[in-house]
């Protein structure tokens, strides 16, 4: 089943940019792995502050796989200092 994860989040006044920086290491990684379909990051036009993941992944185990390997779990120690909050993240499965 193909699940799709949105999650949100929001960075500390004037970290913004060191944000961007990680997620874009973040997104480079992710798309090389076998069970990703799409791994994306986008900015809130009405707010430099927030920003959106939307990645596509094949199945429940490359969500797992992804979630154990470097390159996220170094994001998230690195982000952390850098977030408002926590990340806001949801699973969808696509339904039409």
């Amino acid at each position: 089943m193909i699940i799709t994860i949105i999650a949100k989040c929001s960075a500390k006044a004037g970290k913004s940019d060191e944000l961007v920086k990680l997620a874009r290491d973040l997104v480079k990684a992710s798309r090389s792995e076998a069970g990703n379909v799409s791994y994306d990051f986008y900015a809130d036009l009405a707010d430099p502050t927030k920003f959106t993941f939307i990645e596509v992944w094949k199945d429940q185990a490359a969500i797992d796989f992804h979630n154990a390997t470097p390159h996220f779990l170094g994001f998230v120690e690195k982000a952390e200092p850098l977030l408002a909050g926590p990340l806001d993240v949801a699973l969808y499965q696509k339904l039409t």
